[in-house]
């Protein structure tokens, strides 16, 4: 239809003055245009990260895109993972990272969303400039700053209070009104004491303090109150008809992605130089320092189910919502 319109426009043209064909021309011009980029984009396949420690694990699929053979892959960062969510649930994203609860919701909206593998376990750690805090149950009456209300972190942390018989909701105040860089920039000057941090924020703190100092340890604390091994935080899914259409390309990708995860755990030097090249939010150096307490991993859907349905179970069980309101099925796991 659209080859026959520009037809009939073409025709048109011989029998008009030049100033009204000169209007059919900006009228054709975009058309002509569009129909080039759309056959353009069925051929690229774009893998979705996160501008942050999250997507430090792909950072070298940046520098080299895997060739799966029928796509021209690229790379694109977004700033959060609800925008990554967005796509998925448009149809627009194909393959991508999210955190484990956004990608139970999207599988609970009724979107064939898969596991392919889980790409990053907890790295927490709870911070403190008070000499007074020494362990878990000494947090009673204390502000924590806590980057992340009503994310998988927020939860971990809240169960592992309860386990200590502390009131999340009484017995602490949880505060969540500043992001983690403000959080880490707080700690450095001392406007704030204690905080839950993720990596690379955690290394930045203790790398510019030396009064700064680690309570407990928080994924030794999930294993302890019966978490299956350490917690997932970050997920590599994909559309479920993609991978169904794309078996092969499906486990290039995969393996791509396996192989700049080894990369990075094997140089954190030169992953920290490509983290601020391809800016992703951090320092080159604060990158390489942080890797090694960063717990980027590759464990495939299937040997990741165990640990990952122990996460969600205590996620439902705080707040069914949180996940869509029920368990993502079977198939959500990729065989």
């Amino acid at each position: 239809m659209v080859f026959l319109s520009q037809y009939c426009i073409i025709q048109n043209m011989k029998t008009k003055p030049f100033k009204h064909n000169f209007l059919l021309i900006l009228f054709f011009i975009p058309s002509f245009l569009f129909s080039i980029g759309n056959r353009e984009s069925q051929n690229t396949l774009t893998i979705y990260s996160i501008r942050g420690s999250s997507g430090i694990g792909l950072i070298r699929l940046f520098e080299s895109p895997p060739s799966p053979g029928s796509f021209n892959v690229r790379m694109e960062a977004l700033s959060q993972s609800d925008l990554i969510a967005a796509r998925f649930l448009s149809g627009e994203a194909k393959i991508g990272i999210l955190p484990p609860n956004v990608a139970a919701i999207i599988s609970a909206s009724g979107r064939d969303i898969r596991l392919l593998a889980v790409i990053g376990q907890g790295m927490l750690s709870l911070v403190t400039l008070n000499p007074e805090l020494n362990e878990i149950n000494d947090l009673r009456g204390q502000t924590v700053m806590v980057a992340g209300q009503g994310a998988v972190t927020d939860y971990v942390f809240r169960s592992i209070l309860v386990n200590h018989g502390i009131d999340p909701e009484h017995d602490i105040n949880l505060n969540y009104s500043l992001p983690p860089q403000e959080i880490a920039q707080s700690l450095i000057a001392g406007r704030i004491t204690t905080a839950l941090l993720p990596e690379p924020f955690a290394t930045m703190v203790l790398n510019n303090r030396s009064d700064v100092f680690t309570i407990s340890d928080i994924q030794g604390e999930w294993e302890s109150m019966g978490g299956t091994g350490n917690y997932p935080i970050t997920l590599l899914v994909a559309d479920g008809e993609f991978i169904d259409s794309y078996p092969n390309e499906t486990e290039k990708i995969l393996n791509a992605v396996s192989e700049s995860i080894e990369w990075v755990r094997n140089n954190p030097l030169e992953a920290g130089v490509l983290t601020e090249q391809h800016e992703l939010g951090f320092r080159s150096d604060i990158v390489s320092q942080a890797i090694p307490n960063s717990n980027y991993i590759f464990i495939p859907a299937p040997a990741a189910r165990s640990s990952l349905e122990s996460l969600y179970r205590m996620l439902y069980e705080f707040a069914p919502q949180s996940i869509g309101g029920a368990m993502p099925p079977g198939r959500f796991y990729r065989e």
